[in-house]
């Protein structure tokens, strides 16, 4: 009885981790759309499921709310739980409260689901269980791209991009740089009998090739690479510092020359040097934020079309975007330098403190925190990638975020 709990205990954790990916439910329900397409649909069905989600959660928690309590006190992320505070307070400032209200409530249950993913399950697991998520988008994106190319299938872009069970090409690449981290790490650790996890890897590489996503392929090369920088920081100093001293000079060398032939690389990479427009679109941002520039428009608050503060941005580009492409920017104009103030500072913390567990582990698993927060760093450039409501990367940051300070805590105590 009690390995059949602990069974579906995972499939409801995969089940979750599949929602939070955005895969499936919104594509299908708007029929096959496309991101950027105005589409009205019923998303109720969508709503409903996401609750019955946030109840499980919080039985699960309140269920162990020893081991949930004991992680909280532990954990003491105080700028984490800040940032969530001010996103709810934020209530009381924002120019449309209603949105603020429903987002911050989604954003609350997904940073407890990140709560309840890293106190219940150990890195290794965790990894698992995001590999049979993946696996099954990877299968049900390849089914949907030859069986069902109404849906599989992007072709509002020019030639036909693959999009497999997202709703536009980048987001299946975004997701694929994730599943391809997740099956490395775990083909890397394995080594014997890892056949399989190779063929999750090849495969997720594969899907993002052909979503010709040119940031998540930059993205995930600067991954993998970030995985083999980490394990230096595990050698012996006499060979780490000049190592680290080695990497940081060619890295530099590398910086000077991809900013002076930006232009070359880009093109080379099929994009202009206004990266589709976002560089055009950042200086009307700015102008916003500098008009609430400490506490911004509340979270959600500010992209409501032609009759929210948006609609300055709208007329400035002569487009219509609904978000910044910047996760820094989109955190500014919904909660202010005070929130992008708190996130620096908290994202810093704990990834010193990742950096303090890989240097005392030996295992391929503890590198995932540094190199998931990595990625969240890297992809909030050029999209809005952070504070997300009912998103994976936001979920799994919190996830990453508590489980390298719980490993600090008990390696500490361990010393004492």
């Amino acid at each position: 009885m009690r390995k059949l709990l602990i069974f579906a205990e995972q499939g409801f954790t995969v089940a979750a981790l599949l929602m939070y990916s955005g895969a499936i439910f919104v594509l299908i329900l708007s029929g096959g759309a496309s991101q950027d397409d105005i589409v009205e649909y019923d998303t109720s069905l969508i709503r409903i499921i996401f609750f019955l989600f946030y109840a499980v959660t919080f039985f699960l928690l309140v269920l162990r709310w020893k081991k949930t309590l004991y992680f909280f006190v532990l954990a003491k992320d105080i700028l984490l739980y800040s940032l969530i505070v001010l996103v709810i307070v934020s209530i009381t400032w924002s120019f449309e409260p209603s949105t603020t209200l429903k987002n911050s409530f989604t954003l609350l249950n997904s940073s407890l689901f990140g709560v309840y993913f890293a106190s219940r399950y150990s890195l290794k697991q965790q990894l698992h269980l995001l590999a049979w998520t993946f696996g099954i988008v990877i299968v049900l994106s390849f089914i949907f791209a030859v069986a069902l190319p109404k849906y599989g299938i992007q072709n509002d872009i020019g030639s036909p991009k693959l999009r497999g069970v997202f709703v536009h090409k980048n987001g299946l690449g975004a997701r694929m740089v994730t599943s391809s981290t997740v099956f490395f790490i775990l083909a890397y650790q394995a080594k014997r009998r890892s056949l399989i996890l190779w063929v999750g890897f090849s495969l997720s590489v594969l899907l993002l090739l052909l979503s010709v996503s040119t940031s998540s392929l930059v993205n995930l090369l600067i991954i993998i690479f970030a995985f083999f920088a980490f394990q230096i920081w595990r050698w012996s100093y006499r060979v780490m510092i000049p190592t680290l001293i080695l990497v940081a000079t060619i890295s530099q060398i590398l910086y000077f020359w991809l900013s002076n032939d930006a232009d070359i690389l880009f093109s080379s990479l099929g994009k202009d040097s206004t990266l589709t427009g976002r560089t055009e679109l950042w200086p009307l941002v700015m102008d916003m934020i500098w008009k609430h520039p400490w506490l911004g428009y509340g979270y959600g608050g500010f992209w409501q079309g032609w009759d929210g503060e948006s609609a300055y941005i709208w007329r400035g580009s002569g487009w219509f975007p609904n978000h910044p492409h910047s996760g820094y920017l989109a955190l500014c104009l919904d909660l202010g330098f005070l929130g992008l103030g708190l996130f620096c500072l908290g994202f810093c913390r704990s990834y010193l403190k990742g950096f303090s567990w890989v240097r005392s582990s030996k295992t391929a698993f503890d590198i995932w925190p540094l190199l998931h927060m990595t990625y969240i760093a890297l992809a909030s450039l050029t999209e809005s990638a952070l504070l997300e409501s009912n998103s994976l990367n936001w979920m799994l940051y919190v996830a990453a975020c508590l489980s390298v300070r719980m490993t600090h805590q008990n390696q500490i105590m361990k010393k004492m």
